[in-house]
């Protein structure tokens, strides 16, 4: 059975390869830049090597970079403290360094993992199902877009569905974004939302998971103040945070959707 300090190193273990590091780096006190490549066991949905890549998890700032940044970054997380390189002011020294180039700071994420001791099904006053793959071919829509991605269904590997009478009110989906874990992802229809659907769906499905022998993991971003509450409702803890650099084209067409 799997422990807290487990679930934590099998993550620091992702990042690693996700990164090009040793997971080891993530425990040190200094920041560490290393060369960003193409590694097979990477998340499925990253595109890899990075521009640039930061990842924390609370001791340091372990970049992934192209070599031609490596300096320059390095430089930048050597100036302020590790959790204000990811955030403004600071984090403004960081895009000017790389928009002179044609990129720009995109994404920014907070990665969770379930405390065992917290961990458990929350209730639900509609019936929930546990649901399968083959479960998913008529729920590619737009209102389940946080549960399951259209683009990768061959990822989609888990659900659970909330019911109304014979209608889906709510679905948690489990992408198998990597080997060991798996990535939960939640979406209610908006006329029952509050009522701990959410939560109840994401509890089960991550009980599921971790019955599969995977670490189940919940990504927000900092400002999105309700999925960061489903997460510490259903026993999930900040764990990790991301930052990416993506090219300004791609920036510029995101803005434009």
């Amino acid at each position: 059975m799997m422990t807290d300090n487990d679930i934590l190193k099998i993550a620091m273990e992702q990042s690693a390869m996700d990164a090009g590091c040793d997971w080891k780096d993530f425990l040190k006190s200094e920041n560490v830049a290393v060369t960003s490549k193409v590694h097979p066991q990477a998340r499925k949905y990253l595109t890899l090597p990075f521009v640039c890549n930061l990842i924390s998890y609370g001791n340091n700032v372990v970049a992934s970079v192209d070599d031609k940044y490596r300096p320059a970054v390095l430089s930048y997380l050597n100036k302020f403290q590790a959790a204000h390189c990811f955030e403004t002011p600071n984090l403004h020294v960081l895009d000017d360094c790389f928009e002179k180039d044609g990129y720009r700071v995109c994404f920014m994420a907070e990665y969770f993992l379930p405390k065992l001791d917290l961990l458990r099904e929350n209730p639900c006053q509609y019936p929930l199902k546990l649901l399968e793959s083959r479960d998913f071919c008529d729920l590619y829509l737009p209102k389940w877009q946080n549960a399951l991605c259209e683009k990768r269904k061959q990822l989609d590997v888990l659900g659970v569905g909330a019911y109304d009478g014979d209608v889906l009110v709510g679905l948690a989906g489990a992408s198998a974004d990597c080997d060991g874990m798996w990535q939960i992802g939640v979406d209610v229809l908006p006329p029952y939302r509050r009522r701990g659907i959410a939560a109840a769906l994401t509890s089960k499905l991550a009980i599921e998971i971790l019955k599969r022998g995977k670490v189940p993991f919940y990504c927000a971003a900092w400002s999105n103040l309700p999925s960061v509450g489903n997460a510490l409702a259903c026993g999930f803890r900040p764990a990790w945070v991301e930052l990416t650099v993506k090219e300004k084209t791609f920036v510029d067409a995101m803005n434009a959707e």
